[in-house]
């Protein structure tokens, strides 16, 4: 890896041969730091070369010659969701370093505002880093929730599980990937979803408060997706003539 990769000098190929290295360099440091076992290096090992593989192949449908700074950061950001991920992964085997898993996802979590204002500053905004930060956000929804439904129950994975079924559906009726009018309240409930579900992975709450904010988070997330759904739907039935 090399600085170049991280200010967006490079060829945009390099970006995801640097994430490769990075992951592999954030699971020999969870491995040293508190130990991942076997499942949390599979996992793990997976997690990097799908991520490696996918980013590639978007990269060249999107036609993109420089990697960007802002893709810099979401792509650090996904190095930390598989360190969250390959954590998660070795709870079968032993106890979750919950400190470490917690502090992880609250910094990606975090750089999730940096790499947006990156773009926005560097004038680097493109629908590419848009749906690569919106995956990174999603799969970290899908890990947390995971985690916590081991504690509050399977209720928790629908969390993760909406916005792939949302996508699962919109393949059929593909009127559910029309655009979608930007909402501001949209943004909070996503961004709602990622710190509640830390919130309760720490397990500084009580589990009583830890599910009636799980809950509450859930509820919004259905309020958000049923209304864009009503609005694509509405717009679907009456189209512009």
């Amino acid at each position: 890896m090399t600085a170049g990769v991280w200010t967006g000098t490079v060829s945009s190929h390099r970006g995801p041969a640097a994430g490769l290295l990075a992951q592999f360099a954030v699971l020999g440091g969870l491995t040293a730091a508190v130990g991942i076992g076997p499942a949390g290096w599979i996992t793990g090992t997976v997690y990097a070369l799908a991520l490696c593989a996918l980013l590639s192949n978007a990269i060249h449908r999107n036609g993109l010659r420089v990697f960007g700074p802002a893709n810099a950061v979401t792509l650090s950001r996904a190095t930390l969701v598989g360190g969250v991920t390959a954590l998660v992964a070795g709870v079968t085997s032993h106890r979750a370093p919950v400190a470490v898993l917690v502090v992880l996802a609250s910094v990606a979590l975090v750089l999730d505002g940096v790499d947006g204002f990156v773009a926005r500053r560097t004038g680097t905004s493109s629908p590419f880093g848009a749906r690569f930060d919106g995956e990174v956000d999603a799969f970290l929804i899908l890990v947390l929730s995971v985690f916590v439904s081991l504690q509050l129950g399977w209720w928790v994975l629908a969390i993760g599980a909406f916005r792939y079924v949302f996508v699962a559906f919109g393949w059929h009726f593909t009127w559910l990937q029309n655009d979608l009018p930007v909402r501001y309240s949209r943004k909070t409930v996503a961004a709602v979803q990622g710190v509640v579900l830390v919130i309760a992975a720490s397990g500084l709450l009580p589990l009583t408060i830890s599910t009636v904010l799980v809950a509450g988070a859930l509820a919004a997330l259905i309020w958000s997706f049923g209304r864009d759904i009503a609005y694509l739907h509405r717009t679907h039935a009456t189209p512009d003539k």
